[in-house]
């Protein structure tokens, strides 16, 4: 998965989607157009749709492929890996997305089939809400060193 010349640096590991919060700063600090890569390990492997979901959402927030290739995601066995292209800090936005679409993985199929669906669309908006403000902040600081 990573291209002739490049090497992979680990920068952390974590137990839980949250817990990734603590690694977004570390993506903020490394230079524009450098190569990201983020394995996630599951239980067991993500459904199909579940990838093409993530992979679209991936699409229309406009979060950039690496050159020459032509999906965000590579499956491994129970591992996925997210590529991308440090443009804005995506980070915080790739959060958002696997926290929609694999917190029902995470909660386990039964558990979310057996939630009201006002609870479904109040997590899902929580989240939502969290990453917008989130994408505010980062752009915010990103306008600020523009004016210095």
């Amino acid at each position: 998965m990573i291209p002739v010349g490049y090497r992979a640096y680990l920068l952390g590991t974590v137990s839980t989607l949250d817990d990734l919060n603590t690694i977004s700063p570390l993506e903020e600090s490394t230079a524009e157009r450098t190569l990201m890569l983020m394995r996630l390990d599951f239980a067991e492997a993500p459904s199909v749709e579940s990838l093409a979901q993530i992979e679209q959402e991936l699409i229309n927030t406009g979060v950039p492929m690496w050159p020459g290739q032509g999906s965000h995601l590579r499956t491994e066995g129970i591992s996925l890996y997210i590529s991308w292209v440090k443009g804005i800090a995506w980070m915080s936005v790739i959060i958002g997305i696997l926290a929609l679409t694999v917190l029902p993985l995470l909660l386990g199929g039964m558990v979310w089939m057996l939630l009201p669906e006002t609870v479904k669309e109040m997590i899902s908006m929580m989240v939502m809400v969290g990453v917008v403000v989130l994408m505010m902040r980062f752009m915010s600081g990103a306008t600020e060193e523009k004016k210095k």
